[in-house]
């Protein structure tokens, strides 16, 4: 879920900042004579194969989120497949590997270096002689120069989304023959490798018209495996078909259509064989999983190996399908009211009962049509956080913040989501590198781990404290202002805040009684149960009241009797204001992770008395309208790891200035927090050619993030695609850049690389 292409919107709020020299930070993990950067927790997953074992020819349909309003990858409404279709048709100095390090295209260039530092650095490229435009023009300095000269920030008439690193480049000229580009920059920049990754022609990027324009549905002239055939907008597809002007090798697939299809539409599509490869859902995993065995040879029951869903069986095993949550027990009583002496109730079981066999056997189809498909799996190179924003309310102060991230116990919010796939369920442990990367340390001792007693410490120091008086106005302000999608239980209740709201008289006479809502009698042994959130589905589902008098299991003590410490913890108030941080996320499918990480960090906060007041927003709106804008406390979302993070990290944490018209230029810091300390440390990082140097100035710029708590890695995002099983070279990509040419279907009779149980480094 990465919104880099998301422009900001200004806001006009200010910002407290986690001075220097507040919290004492560790040593660099980067200053040990061990690499701390590690390996990749999940590798590639694409069924890798030989290419003599690849039949020639065929037409791989790809399910992607959008047609792309632009193929311009430079331009602000550029969206992954704007990136897919640049990867496949467009020259790339390098590219990813699998540990997501940057490493030369040999199909383009030759060698690349920096041959001089003093007076300026400069960088020597050698281009692959045989590479050549569509149009048969030799692929040289004029199409380098002619994408600084678009990218520099010189020219407003070019409507670019970014210019790092061009902006830094004094001159482009031709070298000693026609395939060596000499660049020379003006100032040292460490990144330089990220350039000219794609490369456009200057057909494209000569003119402010043709870069605005030129290449938003069109590319006349490529220079990759494929070329572009055509964007039907009619069809929601992109043709990509076999370049014959390509000099690498030669691509095994004749075409590659990239076709539109919601997530929530995807299962079908693969069903009805519409589809070849798709990323999806958790939910569409279990079933092409299930699907595609290995399956019993005399029942035809999946067996499911180690960390998977166990096969359905006798005896009450919840069933796969539309009636996964119906036993055994449960079909029995509906056999038994549907043959009862209630008729009427008889004839409403027995329709119920002919709905759910059709379901079950639509169930089935599509659970053969699905036996074609396997499930690939590995760890995208984004990671999913949650944001504190620091422009005003409570989370203006760095000791709430801290109290907030030292509430959270990352690794079961990881386990929560990564487990249940099978997946490796690690707390990631940087905000500008994953495990594997080159800059990958764990640096969230700078803030210190899940500690309940130091938040509640942190918290009151900021004058938090447990049962104070709340202005009853506050409600009605909150209600009066409230947007978003609730659910029942949110227009309720709001997590850890006391309030009567809606209630009936009975209601408010109970209360009478007892603050809590009950006659003040505490149960042994029922003392979670005052918590109106399940711990393990994170789900509320009781009304706050305890039954007591109605016969509940338990030993009743009697009115006054203490509850152990610990068993409730009041909610904090500061200035007649509960402590109830506005939590939003998106409603759309395929957001149930969020949300169930959402209700579990709820859960965690109101342990150490921090209300939540979560609400739900429609996709659309999420980030346009609530993180960009900065209308949020909390928020979860993602952001890509790049092979870059000096350039691609620092506009998402430098610390945001003043604009002229006295508005904040956040970036992309929609948390709103940041340090002079941090940007210095990202500028001396881009600055150095030296690159342990770099590596441990960014390390420690990642230790001052964390010291900040503007935001909190969580988890590595999950990726998962299904794949039709004779498909190869293509799959969960992981860090690594997908080689387009290799991709295809295999001979008759061939098999791919053996695949294990899950993805491994």
């Amino acid at each position: 879920m990465s919104h880099v292409g998301v422009g900001p919107r200004a806001v006009t709020r200010s910002v407290a900042f986690l001075t220097a020299g507040v919290l004492t930070l560790p040593a660099l993990a980067g200053c040990s004579s061990e690499d701390p950067s590690g390996k990749p927790l999940a590798g590639q997953d694409i069924a890798s194969a030989a290419r003599a074992r690849i039949a020639d020819g065929g037409t791989l349909h790809w399910a992607v989120d959008s047609v792309p309003d632009t193929l311009n990858t430079f331009q602000s409404d550029a969206d992954a497949t704007t990136t897919r279709v640049a990867q496949a048709v467009l020259p790339a100095m390098y590219r990813t590997d699998a540990h997501g390090r940057p490493v030369r295209d040999a199909d383009y260039l030759e060698s690349a270096k920096v041959v001089d530092t003093e007076p300026k650095q400069v960088v020597l490229y050698r281009l692959n002689q045989q590479a050549v435009w569509s149009d048969g023009r030799e692929i040289g300095a004029a199409d380098f120069a002619a994408q600084w000269r678009a990218l520099s920030g010189k020219d407003s008439a070019y409507w670019t989304a970014r210019n790092a690193g061009y902006d830094r480049i004094e001159k482009i000229e031709r070298g000693a023959n026609d395939l060596e580009v000499k660049v020379t920059f003006s100032r040292p920049y460490a990144d330089w490798k990220s350039l000219f990754t794609p490369l456009y022609p200057k057909d494209v990027m000569g003119t402010p018209d043709s870069f605005n324009d030129g290449a938003r549905r069109k590319l006349k002239v490529t220079a990759g495996p494929f070329s572009l055939k055509k964007v039907d907008t009619k069809d929601d597809e992109v043709v990509l078909a076999r370049s014959p002007r390509w000099w690498g090798d030669q691509p095994k697939l004749s075409e590659i259509v990239l076709s539109a299809v919601p997530r929530d539409k995807r299962v079908s599509a693969l069903a009805a064989g519409e589809v070849d490869l798709a990323e999806i859902d958790p939910e569409t995993a279990e079933q092409v999983a299930l699907a595609a065995g290995p399956r019993d040879a005399g029942t035809g029951t999946p067996v499911m190996g180690a960390g998977g869903s166990p096969a359905p069986g006798p005896g009450g095993t919840p069933l796969p399908g539309p009636d996964g949550k119906r036993s055994a027990a449960d079909e029995l009583r509906s056999w038994a009211v549907a043959n009862g002496s209630d008729e009427e109730a008889a004839d409403e079981e027995t329709l119920a009962r002919e709905k759910r066999r059709e379901a079950a056997e639509k169930y089935q189809r599509r659970q053969r049509a699905l036996r074609g498909f396997e499930l690939r799996k590995s760890l995208e190179p984004a990671y999913t956080q949650l944001a504190l924003n620091g422009a005003d309310g409570p989370l203006a102060d760095e000791r709430v913040r801290r109290a907030v991230a030292r509430a959270l116990d990352r690794e079961a919010l990881a386990e929560a989501v990564l487990k249940p796939l099978g997946l490796p369920a690690e707390p990631v442990g940087s905000h500008l590198a994953l495990a594997g990367q080159p800059v990958y340390a764990d640096n969230s001792g700078a803030l210190g781990g899940q500690d309940a007693k130091e938040a509640r410490a942190l918290l009151a120091d900021a004058g938090w404290v447990p049962g104070g008086p709340v202005d009853e106005q506050e409600e009605e302000e909150e209600a009066a202002g409230a947007e978003g999608e609730k659910s029942k239980s949110e227009k309720s209740e709001k997590s850890g805040k006391s309030g009567k709201s809606g209630k009936s008289d009975k209601d408010d006479k109970d209360e009478e009684q007892s603050e809590g809502g009950d006659d003040g009698t505490y149960i042994v042994g029922e003392d979670n149960k005052n918590d109106d959130t399940d711990q393990e589905s994170g789900e509320k589902h009781r009304t706050g009241k305890n039954t007591a008098q109605g016969g509940a299991p338990g030993a009743y003590a009697p009115k006054g009797t203490a509850a152990p410490a610990g068993s409730a913890v009041q909610p904090l108030a500061k200035d007649g204001k509960a402590l109830t941080l506005r939590f939003v996320l998106p409603s759309g499918p395929g957001s149930e992770a969020l949300r169930t990480v959402a209700d579990r960090i709820s859960g965690m906060l109101k342990k150490v008395g921090i209300g939540t007041d979560i609400t739900k927003v429609s996709d659309e709106s999420y980030f346009k309208d609530h993180i960009a804008s900065g209308e949020y406390d909390l928020a979860l979302y993602s952001w890509p790891t790049t092979a870059f993070p000096a350039t691609d990290a620092r506009p998402i944490y430098a610390k945001p200035v003043p604009a002229a018209d006295g508005s904040l230029n956040v970036a992309q810091n929609y948390t709103r927090v940041g340090t002079d300390q941090v940007d210095q440390l990202f500028d001396q990082a881009l600055g150095t050619l030296d690159e342990k140097e770099a590596r441990d100035l960014l390390r420690k710029a990642d230790s001052r993030i964390w010291a900040a708590a503007g935001s909190i890695p969580l988890y590595q995002r999950p990726q998962l695609t299904a794949a039709r099983k004779n498909l190869v070279n293509a799959g969960a990509f992981g860090f690594g850049t997908p080689v387009y040419e290799d991709m295809g279907f295999l001979k008759k009779g061939a098999e791919g690389a053996p695949r294990s149980a899950s993805p491994s480094s």
